[in-house]
């Protein structure tokens, strides 16, 4: 009787033990999450700040229990195929991806590991997703409402510039996702009777052509759509639009910063530390093709109206007030 009870007493202590044995276990364990991106490598060589804020306060501690795998195409997209290769061989636990051709490479790489996008236009127009709420296969995150932007973007460029009858549009018509959005901004512009210059680049050396054909055929306006490739040469574009007071449209607020004349976006950091939450559920083992995508909830317009001064261009107060952030 006594050694029935030993027994029995040793297997209810083995059964308490388990769940504590496999929460140490899973306490333990350090999660690899990559990160990819067409833009260029920080001096940190890590991911993004936001990312990684939003994964702390979930409790993910680099050093403890993660660790970080970067990879930047540093404007080289025809490195992506190989970048994203080297992240499934490291057998990372995740993969949060910046940009649409970034995460086409990611795709092409793995079918199993999950995918987490943030950058990418339209997801499910782009063909990265089947649904916002079912997002299929191995891939999750956050999508844009291209449509309802572009048409947004170019009233406010045309209220602030109500002369302005042709608008150069300037996009990297390599990635998909940006001729998309380029196709969303001439049908906005045809409906406001706007007439459209089409000026696609694909490298770095593209953007002297483009500016030698506005040089051409000045534009009344111009309209830059954000990614990788025109990012890493916004500077550029920047100061050709200075130099030649045309006013320009921008789709985040750090261009305007640098001296744009105005832009209405998203934040792009708010999407990316939203990456962490889908990060997080994965990691607790949900499939991310199951977890509904989400889109910006909120949209931001910058103005400078030190760039106005300097273009000839008074802003009118209707833009001015409805302004997030004035620049002076």
């Amino acid at each position: 009787m006594k050694r029935r009870d030993a027994v029995l007493a040793l297997l209810a202590l083995g059964a308490a033990a388990a769940p504590l044995a496999t929460k140490a276990q899973q306490q333990s364990k350090i999660w690899r999450v990559g990160f990819l991106a067409g833009a260029g490598r920080p001096t940190n060589g890590l991911p993004p700040a936001a990312l990684r804020e939003g994964l702390a306060a979930l409790g993910y501690v680099a050093g403890t229990n993660l660790a970080y795998e970067g990879r930047w195409a540093e404007g080289k997209f025809d490195r992506l195929p190989a970048l994203a290769a080297e992240l499934v061989q490291l057998r990372v636990d995740a993969i949060v991806v910046l940009g649409w051709l970034a995460t086409q490479a990611v795709r092409r790489a793995t079918s199993t590991i999950p995918i987490v996008i943030a950058g990418v236009g339209d997801a499910v127009e782009s063909g990265l997703a089947a649904s916002l709420t079912r997002p299929g296969a191995n891939l999750t995150g956050m999508s844009d409402l291209e449509a309802d932007l572009s048409s947004k973007r170019l009233q406010l460029l045309k209220e602030t510039v109500p002369q302005a009858s042709r608008i150069a549009v300037l996009w990297n018509q390599d990635d998909l996702a940006m001729t998309l959005r380029y196709r969303k901004i001439d049908a906005a512009a045809h409906a406001l009777g706007v007439t459209v210059q089409a000026l696609g680049v694909r490298e770095p050396d593209d953007f002297e052509v483009a500016f030698s054909a506005m040089k051409r055929e000045r534009p009344d306006a111009l309209f830059l759509v954000t990614d990788a490739l025109t990012n890493l040469n916004r500077k550029r574009v920047i100061e050709f639009a200075a130099l030649h007071r045309i006013p320009a449209m921008y789709e985040n607020g750090t261009y305007v910063q640098d001296g744009g004349l105005l832009s209405y976006g998203s934040n792009l950091e708010d999407s990316l530390r939203r990456t962490a939450y889908y990060v997080d559920r994965i990691l607790k083992g949900a499939k991310p093709g199951d977890l509904p995508m989400e889109q910006p909830t909120r949209y931001y317009l910058f103005v400078n109206t030190k760039t106005a001064k300097t273009l000839g261009l008074t802003l009118p107060q209707s833009v001015v007030l409805r302004a997030d952030k004035v620049i002076e």
